[in-house]
């Protein structure tokens, strides 16, 4: 018994691919500012925000993990937005501590200095950052830094979906393959088949060759026209992620290779005439599987030697688990594609193939298991990053969706179940109204009525020409006449056939559960994507504990600062209010006065008063500040400068005689 469907262009799957596409459109839109480098600046000397009293003699960076610097990676900027630094940069890393430095210039001036870096991970993605550190005492700087981070823009939406549709390409190529060669050899020959391999094929060649020309853009400059620059490509393939892609480009050529034969010479043996060609196809199928699992295991080990398994912890167990993982992947939702072709676009499928496949899908989903548990504990690490990163969250994201599919697949499973259970009385009752409509039961589908219409106006061009036509073309008449009916009795034939199929409400069933399916293995595609493009929480946390967690998000206050400090320094007048105000309140700089008042409410002069800033989240401080006495009880300070947002500790110091003084402290949000 066979599975028909009707066209691509019906009503339901229009809709459900609408709502595919909506939702892929949503998940882009939602996830697409979560994506972030995977190695991270843990560390600086000097430290971000600090103020030394002499200049360094260079500059070093602390990363979280293995990276890669070009000539003009790291840039120290002066006041005046000048390159203070030699251009020479060292690699200073020694054990596992990864640390590349920059000499500076000697004799360099007083103010603040600005450090501005641009990496590219272990993993394959850039990174980039800047902070300023200050010699002497901070101040006003002009020094411009990228504005934008590495690896978006223009360019980096274009990488992500040639990233995208890479993955898309892999999935139809490798899932249609298997799908064909293990569930339905007889779909060898059926040209939807043949067409959705080819174009997975096409798609993940054509994504490669893209990747491959915006990889220097993407790490680099970031504008569109340097895709061209063979410089610049030249430098690409001297990398790990160009390596990968030119292997993946060699692998694509065994790949087409495998094709051929599956849809040549294999399609060709589908039905063995004797023993010998059976032989011969078993040989054929087996050298296919190995070939084809060696080229697939090969073209998934270009993402595992150049992405999140070839950094962090356990390197040599993960990639081959990415490799698996990846593998199953493409069998279950590749495998998916084709089926839901098969059912809507071949003529036919018989129940046995979605059977075999519906047990491959089970062994690809535990698999999928087991392998997805163990590199979410491998990139997450922890409860709290599960919960607290982008990476964790959108990993709850990902089983999520991962569980809904499998939800859908049970349903599947349950339809094909009863398919099968239902396949000998199926064909009885097929036969039995195959035989009704001869005797001229039943009602006729549009189909029928058409293919009659044609059989009665092709009797009556027949009967006519043949009153008209000579006796000696009378025996080619009858022999054109017998051919038509045979085509017409044909189609008539299919026509019922197709319609007792379509009206089996256990087909119907299974198209529209295959057809969920897709819909959600599309947004899944698209939660992956991104998800290989975010710091995972491991690293987010290493980065969290070494810096005391990122404090740039702090609300920011609704104007200038403005604080009332009560002091007692325990001594002969010793008691008093101070009143501190910093405008504008923000980071850069700010104008601070500062006013004493006695128990009286008067203004109080006392022989000293100093301040300083204290962000004890990044370990930046204390900024000492030491204001004029500019009137009776009034003290300021112009152009104080603020590195950056966030929760710092006020310190006011105030001395009311030679030995009399208190430090009173004081949290502020500065925006």
């Amino acid at each position: 018994m066979t599975a028909t469907a009707p066209r691509f262009g019906s009503a339901p799957l229009v809709r459900l691919l609408l709502v595919a596409t909506v939702l892929l459109g949503t998940v882009f839109t939602v996830l697409s500012g979560t994506a972030s480098a995977h190695a991270a600046l843990t560390g600086s000397t000097p430290e971000d925000g600090a103020v030394v009293a002499t200049a360094p003699k260079d500059i070093s960076l602390t990363f979280s993990e293995q990276i890669a610097m070009g000539d003009d990676s790291i840039r120290v900027l002066d006041p005046d937005n000048k390159r203070a630094d030699t251009g020479k940069i060292r690699d200073l890393s020694s054990g596992g501590t990864v640390t590349y430095g920059i000499d500076l210039h000697a004799g360099l001036p007083d103010g603040t200095y600005t450090v501005a870096w641009q990496a590219v991970s272990a993993d394959s993605h850039p990174i980039s950052g800047a902070f300023t550190f200050s010699i002497g005492a901070p101040s006003t700087t002009t020094a411009a830094v990228p504005s934008e981070e590495a690896g978006g823009g223009l360019v980096g939406a274009l990488y992500d979906i040639a990233r995208y549709i890479s993955y898309t390409g892999f999935i139809l190529l490798v899932g249609g393959a298997v799908f064909v060669l293990g569930c339905w050899p007889r779909g060898a020959s059926v040209r939807p088949l043949q067409r959705l391999v080819v174009q997975g094929w096409l798609t993940l060649t054509a994504a490669t060759l893209v990747l491959l020309l915006l990889r220097s853009p993407y790490t680099g400059s970031g504008k569109l026209g340097d895709a061209f620059d063979l410089g610049g490509l030249q430098d690409v393939l001297a990398t790990k992620t160009g390596a990968a892609l030119v292997s993946r480009l060699l692998l694509l050529g065994a790949a087409a290779l495998f094709v051929a034969v599956l849809f040549g010479a294999y399609a060709k043996r589908e039905t063995p005439r004797d023993e010998e060609e059976s032989k011969e196809k078993k040989d054929l199928t087996f050298g296919l599987a190995v070939g084809g699992t060696v080229v697939a295991a090969g073209i998934a080990g270009t993402w595992a030697l150049a992405e999140h398994a070839s950094t962090g912890i356990q390197t040599g167990l993960a990639m081959p688990v990415d490799v698996l993982h990846l593998l199953a992947v493409a069998t279950w939702l590749g495998g998916l594609t084709a089926l839901l072709v098969a059912l809507y676009r071949a003529p036919s499928i018989e129940n046995a193939a979605v059977r075999r496949f519906s047990r491959v899908a089970f062994v690809s989903v535990v698999v999928l298991a087991v392998t997805g548990l163990y590199q979410s504990w491998r990139q997450v690490g922890s409860w709290s990053a599960l919960w607290g990163t982008s990476y964790g969250q959108l990993l709850l994201v990902k089983v999520g969706l991962v569980a809904v599919l499998v939800g859908i697949a049970w349903f599947s499973r349950r339809w094909t179940e009863r398919l099968g259970q239902r396949t000998e009385s199926g064909a009885e009752k097929e036969a039995g109204a195959g035989a009704g409509k001869e005797a001229g039961a039943g009602i006729e589908t549009d189909a029928e009525v058409e293919a009659e219409a044609e059989a009665e106006a092709a009797t009556e061009s027949e009967t006519g020409s043949g009153t008209e036509t000579a006796a000696a073309t009378t025996v080619v008449g009858d022999s054109e006449r017998a051919t038509q009916l045979a085509r017409q009795k044909a189609a008539l034939a299919t026509a019922r056939q197709k319609r007792i199929r379509d009206a089996d409400p256990g087909r119907i069933g299974l198209r529209r559960s295959v057809l969920a399916e897709a819909g959600v293995a599309v947004v899944l595609l698209a939660v992956t994507t991104v998800l290989t493009s975010t710091e995972p929480g491991r690293t987010a946390e290493q980065e969290a504990g070494t810096t005391g967690g990122t404090a740039a998000t702090a609300p920011a206050t609704e104007g200038p600062v403005d604080l009332t400090l009560p002091f007692d320094t325990g001594g002969e007048n010793g008691k008093g209010t101070a009143r501190l105000t910093l405008d504008p309140g923000r980071s850069g700089a700010n104008a601070m006065h500062i006013y004493v008042d006695g128990p009286d409410g008067q203004p109080m002069d006392v022989p000293e008063v100093k301040a300083a800033f204290t962000l004890t989240a990044q370990k930046i401080g204390p900024l000492p500040i030491v204001p004029e006495h500019f009137a009776p009880g009034h003290w300021s300070a112009d152009s104080v400068q603020i590195p950056m947002p966030g929760e710092w500790q006020l310190q006011l110091t105030i001395r009311t005689s030679d030995i009399d003084q208190t430090t009173v402290d004081k949290n502020v949000k500065i925006g």
